[in-house]
């Protein structure tokens, strides 16, 4: 018995611990991004440029329908930072399906998502900041060579351009512009809903001549709005309100290398829903990614990152933001 009160205790802690609870936050959040290709794959026959705009545009009046309801409509930020905000989600999403019609899935994958959590970090030190340690650097170099073998290894392959590499690393930079810039509005009172809602409901504007001017494929069939509901409901509304409040308690970088478990996640729904079989080179990545993960796990009794809330902050940071 006093060995299972002492379980019980510990477990307690851990589950006590904020720090733990928002990793896990953010580990969740990018296991339901993992799940947008398989969603995908399963769906209608579907441009994915419409699948993305479709996604953006149902998960930002979600999230703004939600944080309306709830009255945690709050932001954190002024009119400029939430616009731009917005742009750096429309300019993710775009450029990354710019750069697979230029390179293929696998280049563009590995360069956009390996590159994210490298981008945010520097903007991070440089906007908000935020302390980068040996850990988060040790733990971003492992996952990221994992995320290339992972998807390299998948083969799928794809003729390798300059512009398509181009388009991935922007793709990369305008995912950490949001990460970086919602972690600033988080730290100045922002709710996660708030701040995800205002955000993407922006970035969901700027994507709307996207609906109207790409060609719909299947989009307008019951199962081509199945998948758009679905995808902006649980990979977009849901695993950016989980996102958010992870990323209000660690730091953006942290949490730029903690969503690299979604390429893992969406290589393992390959295996065991679509029947796909990737061979050693990619479950050695699945390794590195899972040891990368793990190097930012183990430790959940640091002190917490660096947060901007806990000083001021110097006049201008952060001025082009979203």
């Amino acid at each position: 018995m006093a060995g299972g009160r002492g379980l019980l205790t510990q477990a307690s802690e851990l589950w006590n611990n904020p720090t733990l609870v928002a990793r896990l936050q953010v580990l969740l959040s990018a296991v339901l991004f993992g799940t947008t290709g398989t969603a995908q794959a399963l769906g209608p026959d579907v441009p994915p440029a419409l699948v993305g705009a479709g996604r953006i545009v149902a998960g930002g009046a979600l999230l703004l329908a939600v944080a309306t309801v709830t009255r945690k409509l709050q932001a954190g930020g002024r009119r400029g930072l939430v616009a731009v905000s917005g742009a750096f989600v429309a300019v993710y999403q775009l450029t990354f399906f710019a750069a697979v019609a230029e390179t293929g899935v696998a280049v563009a994958a590995v360069v956009a998502i390996g590159s994210a959590p490298a981008f945010t970090g520097l903007l991070a030190r440089v906007f908000i900041d935020e302390r980068l340690t040996r850990r988060w650097a040790a733990a971003t170099a492992l996952a990221a060579a994992g995320v290339g073998l992972l998807v390299l290894g998948s083969g799928s392959g794809g003729e390798v351009s300059a512009a398509g590499i181009g388009l991935s690393l922007v793709s990369g930079l305008g995912y950490a512009g949001y990460a970086v810039a919602g972690k600033r509005m988080l730290d100045a009172g922002g709710t996660p809903e708030g701040v995800m809602a205002c955000v993407f409901a922006t970035g969901a504007v700027l994507l709307l001549p996207v609906l109207a001017l790409a060609p719909t494929g299947e989009l307008a069939t019951p199962e081509g709005l199945a998948l758009i509901v679905y995808l902006g409901a649980v990979p977009t509304a849901l695993a950016y309100v989980l996102f958010a409040r992870g990323l209000a308690r660690i730091g953006a970088g942290e949490t730029a290398t903690l969503t690299l478990a979604e390429p893992l996640t969406a290589a393992m729904l390959g295996v065991v829903v679509l029947g796909e079989r990737p061979g050693a080179l990619a479950a050695i990545g699945a390794l590195l990614v899972l040891s990368g993960l793990a190097v930012l796990a183990v430790r959940t009794r640091e002190r917490p990152a660096a947060s901007t809330a806990a000083r001021p902050q110097p006049a201008g940071a952060l001025s082009w933001g979203r």
